[in-house]
């Protein structure tokens, strides 16, 4: 489980100071699919690397599993929207998955049978001794969540994980991270500018107010599954709900005083 608690972040001090984070409190449970969204800037990518243990905050509190994050946890994965610049173009597709494995202390066979693994599940079982550079965007991001998933993290994040890929390729990555929580009963906490991405992949979403952040929404997503691209967003449930999604988001774009 993850809990954060009050959870604040000031770039900078004095009369520059910036306040990204204005008292987050957000539990998500084992197996849940969270997504957060809110206006460009209200520090949603503080708060991912805040809970990932690459940003000490300012104040509160954040436990993964019961266990303070001080640092990086060593159950806890991140696929970035530039997936481009997180995998090695040297490496082969296989290695590239394999790599974090090392720090699990897996012999190098018990590396490339779990890299196999997670790619076939993401669609790739024939691209193992393929390089970066020879695959599509979507083919890209599909290897970095492989890596993830050959990790077995306990909490996966994701931010803005589908940003960079065409609209088609869009659908086909949400599809694919359904599959991977469903098979694998993964939590996940995925950042999204995109309003009906949350509401079409999320078990919750989450909205923060224009910095300094703070909760002003958090939607329970009550759709019958299994999802897909047509039958669900034409759901009136669907449309009711990101209808609901998009009004706290623009209120908080129109009214960034509401933040205060």
């Amino acid at each position: 489980m993850l809990e954060i608690s009050n959870l604040t972040h000031t770039y900078g001090s004095g009369p520059g100071a910036h306040h990204a984070l204005g008292g987050i409190d957000l539990r998500v449970t084992q197996g849940e699919l969270v997504c957060i969204v809110g206006p460009s800037g209200c520090g949603k990518s503080t708060l991912l690397r805040s809970i990932a243990g690459l940003l000490k905050p300012t104040g509160g509190t954040i436990t993964l599993g019961g266990t303070p994050v001080d640092r990086t946890p060593d159950d806890l994965a991140v696929v970035f929207q530039d997936y481009s610049r997180s995998l090695f173009p040297w490496m082969s597709v296989a290695d590239n998955v394999a790599l974090p494995l090392r720090r699990k202390g897996m012999d190098r066979g018990r590396r490339r049978a779990a890299a196999e693994e997670a790619l076939e599940q993401v669609g790739l079982a024939g691209a193992s001794g393929k390089y970066p550079w020879q695959l599509s965007g979507g083919m890209q991001q599909r290897v970095s969540i492989a890596r993830a998933l050959a990790y077995r993290p306990s909490l996966m994040l994701m931010d803005e994980p589908f940003g960079s890929v065409d609209a088609q390729t869009r659908e086909d990555l949400e599809d694919l991270t359904l599959r991977v929580r469903n098979h694998h009963n993964m939590t996940i906490l995925l950042i999204t500018h995109d309003i009906d991405e949350s509401v079409y992949v999320g078990d919750r979403v989450v909205v923060l107010a224009k910095a300094p952040a703070t909760v002003v929404g958090d939607l329970r997503v009550d759709l019958p599954g299994p999802r897909d691209q047509i039958t669900t967003r034409e759901n009136p449930a669907f449309v009711h709900l990101r209808a609901e999604v998009g009004r706290l988001v623009r209120g908080m774009r129109s009214h960034p005083a509401a933040a205060s």
